[in-house]
């Protein structure tokens, strides 16, 4: 846990080897950057830079056959959850990959954990903020330009010491980048 009376973190998902420029700049203003799987590559991590701390967990896409033999490393160390203390309380990042109703869905994790301020999962690329009970429920949406649902999006949480908790989605206009694969097939023409 931090010592700080109040910290800011940039909760982020669904990146699928792109994070949007826009949003790793976000980040950069944050002191921890939380994403919660189908991350899709090393250097989707590597791009993040908070004050303080980077914590990822492992999604369904992030698998061995999708990511690079030399990120292999980074794929091992990612968990399946991750858990924050911050202060206020504890955030918990799962990926959510279930095949649960968003109802059933924040119902289970509620359940699952109830010692948690806040739940943390991605998968569905939809941006929800459920905060009516505890544990909030949260889903930042895709952080990368696959499947965006207008443009890509996270979420800005401020936590403080007294327990107050305030947080802020953002979504981005979209922006059309090139694909990986034009990138490649320029390259090589040139």
């Amino acid at each position: 846990m931090t010592d700080q009376a109040s910290v800011r973190v940039a909760i982020l998902s669904d990146t699928h080897g792109f994070l949007d420029p826009r949003i790793a700049d976000r980040v950069s203003d944050c002191d921890y950057a939380v994403h919660a799987g189908d991350v899709g590559g090393a250097d989707v991590l590597c791009s993040m830079h908070p004050r303080v701390q980077v914590v990822a967990v492992r999604g369904n896409n992030d698998t061995l056959d999708k990511w690079t033999e030399s990120e292999t490393h980074f794929l091992e160390n990612l968990p399946e959850q991750a858990e924050l203390n911050l202060p206020g309380g504890k955030l918990v990042v799962v990926h959510g990959d279930d095949r649960r109703s968003i109802n059933e869905r924040h119902r289970h994790l509620r359940e699952t954990h109830p010692e948690a301020k806040a739940v943390v999962y991605g998968h569905s690329h939809k941006l929800i903020m459920d905060c009516e009970a505890e544990p909030w429920v949260l889903n930042p949406g895709a952080a990368g330009r696959v499947r965006t649902n207008g443009g890509p999006s996270c979420l800005i949480l401020h936590c403080h010491a007294n327990k107050a908790w305030e947080i802020e989605a953002l979504q981005l206009p979209a922006r059309k980048y090139p694909n990986r694969d034009n990138q490649r097939r320029s390259r090589k023409a040139t």
